[in-house]
């Protein structure tokens, strides 16, 4: 197969314009051509007069296809990626892997796969039990601690924008992808540079990926709640699982601990068991909400309503006099800002957007950079400590009924009150109090939010719009403690514990939540031989 690069497509090309493209870069007639497919497409909006694709094509030819690669530019022989399971031996026992996010479900997936039969622990519900429950925290504000977007099968990324995109370049990315389209994402991801399955679809691939791990003999223990560590001679020996019925206890030699980021309880229990963790530094501040359209209008001018484009979206970033950075992260396009609480009495947001992307709002996080200085303390769950204040700050300024703290842009640059809304009307449920975000957040942050919006506006005209609406608090975009691990991704105090994913401080997002759960998984099948 040849892989050819630097292709320009028009927004409206079809399959048969792939071919013509690739037998135009190749030097060779159509007819030459057994298939043709996309293997990467990014949209070059540079140019607003000239908006188009850019893109890499792989092409199957009928014959010669290492002599014709050779005299085309950008063109190079590539074989189809194929993942290759570590040889094993049967394990004694079976692992165990504690939390159904990304990176324990494709931990999970792949101890299957080789035959391991891995249990899976997971505090919160299935995932269509866990939808009802949160439905019932956006609508009727009754929070379940356990079940909720930050807990419960498929993690955070289940609500949230089912985002795939990543900077990591590790080879296992395909291996995700792969998966992810044969249990039902759109196929699109595997060639999109900006993938995203959307909320809705997110839901049913997770729940396929679960079947399929059960039917190769993995098991899944819901609502049950890692509570300990049993050890013997400075290896693992078991896990302590809390049920509603009580403890018992699952004899193992290998633990994938994937426990998401805002498992703060978790948190205290290793650190009481002198698990090494250290504090890490990461970042919170609010969400920033536009209307789709203005958006789409500056990324696309002319061109921002055609059926060719998807909703446009950002990332943008700046660094302050001071050192500090405030950047956008997990930008949602035609989404929601959602509650994403997992403690009651705290407020904490997030953004979410469903496959279509068809909403009125665009809305992203706006995160300033929070060092380990800013913690206060040495302790190594001061971070945590740090984001429970903010979270109960923003409860109470939103009435101490789940309503979000929100403020017009407009108003926070001139630092007054906002007592009324414009034309970017929230999506947070189940709703919002309209307050002074300075009373709220440190002074620090909104020193920094002022100077990031001004400069971010400079980078994106309509950035600082007066009308767009900033919702308090976004307060887990990553985590703020690392939990130690060596060479061979298992604790240095433990053997046998693999700390991986957000929670312990290796990835950011789902992609590389996923391939870091299949790196712990491949490490336990090497040591099994």
């Amino acid at each position: 197969m040849i892989r050819i690069n630097n292709i320009s497509l028009p927004l409206d090309y079809d399959d048969d314009t792939l071919k013509k493209y690739a037998a135009k870069k190749l030097n060779i007639s159509k007819t030459s051509i057994k298939n043709v497919s996309l293997y990467k497409r990014s949209t070059d909006a540079r140019k607003k007069q000239n908006i188009h694709f850019e893109a890499t094509i792989d092409a199957e030819l009928f014959s010669d296809e290492e002599r014709i690669a050779s005299r085309c530019k950008n063109a190079s022989i590539v074989k189809k990626y194929v993942y290759e399971i570590p040889n094993s031996k049967k394990l004694q026992n079976p692992p165990v892997v504690i939390g159904s996010g990304p990176c324990g479900l494709f931990a999970a997936l792949i101890l299957a796969q080789s035959g391991q039969c891995p249990i899976v622990i997971e505090r919160g519900r299935d995932v269509d039990s866990r939808t009802k429950d949160v439905g019932q925290f956006w609508n009727n504000r009754v929070l379940d601690e356990n079940s909720n977007v930050q807990f419960g099968e498929g993690g955070a990324g289940t609500f949230s924008d089912g985002k795939l995109n990543t900077g990591t370049k590790d080879s296992r990315i395909r291996k995700v992808l792969n998966e992810f389209v044969s249990h039902g994402a759109p196929e699109e991801i595997l060639y999109l540079a900006k993938p995203h399955i959307g909320t809705d679809m997110l839901r049913t691939t997770v729940k396929s990926l679960r079947e399929d791990i059960i039917s190769l003999g993995g098991s899944f223990l819901f609502e049950s709640k890692f509570n300990g560590l049993i050890q013997n001679d400075g290896k693992i020996s078991g896990v302590i699982i809390k049920k509603s019925s009580g403890e018992t206890k699952i004899e193992t030699d290998n633990v994938v601990l994937a426990i998401g980021h805002s498992a703060r309880d978790t948190f205290q229990m290793l650190a009481e068991n002198s698990i090494p963790m250290s504090q890490k530094p990461f970042a919170m501040g609010v969400r920033i909400e536009h209307l789709q359209e203005s958006i789409n209008r500056q990324q696309y001018g002319d061109m921002y309503n055609s059926p060719y484009l998807s909703p446009a979206d950002y990332k943008l970033a700046v660094h302050l006099k001071d050192g500090r950075g405030v950047f956008t992260f997990c930008m949602c396009p035609g989404g929601y800002v959602v509650a994403a609480a997992s403690e009651k009495g705290m407020l904490a947001t997030n953004g979410m957007s469903e496959f279509a992307r068809d909403g009125v709002n665009a809305n992203s996080a706006l995160l300033v950079g929070i060092n380990t200085s800013d913690f206060g303390s040495e302790d190594i769950l001061a971070g945590v400590r740090l984001q429970r204040r903010l979270e109960s700050a923003a409860f109470v300024f939103g009435g101490e009924n789940y309503n979000a703290p929100v403020q017009r842009v407009g108003d926070f640059l001139s630092g007054k009150k906002t007592t009324s809304l414009g034309s970017v009307i929230p999506t947070y449920k189940p709703g919002v109090e309209l307050t002074s975000l300075d009373t709220m957040l440190p002074g620090f942050m909104c020193n920094a939010l002022r100077l990031g919006i001004t400069e971010l506006d400079k980078r994106l005209p309509g950035f600082g719009d007066s009308d767009a609406v900033l919702t308090a608090v976004e307060s887990r975009s990553s985590s703020p403690v690392r939990i130690i691990r060596d060479d061979t991704m298992q604790s240095p105090a433990l053997k046998g514990f693999y700390p991986c994913g957000e929670g312990a401080g290796y990835a950011g997002g789902i992609i590389s939540a996923a391939v870091d759960g299949i790196k712990a998984a491949e490490m336990i099948l090497k040591s099994s031989i």
